[in-house]
């Protein structure tokens, strides 16, 4: 129903869209980071997602583009 699609290098890993999905899909990659040093957020269960875009709102930097 929805695709999320996270830019990784603007990410800063504050954990503010992880907490508001409600679906729980989305978490921090702590095996990876961008050039700036954090873990960015990446969505774990892309088919599981429904569109509601919380995450983008939630997110201050605006790395978070939902498409439904």
């Amino acid at each position: 129903m929805g695709k999320v699609t996270i830019a990784r290098d603007v990410c800063k890993g504050c954990g503010l869209c992880v907490n508001a999905c409600p679906k729980k899909i989305l978490e921090l990659d702590k095996k990876h980071f961008n050039a700036k040093g954090y873990s960015p957020a990446v969505c774990i269960r892309p088919e599981e997602c429904i569109g509601c875009a919380a995450c983008g709102r939630m997110c201050p930097d605006c790395a978070i583009v939902v498409e439904r």
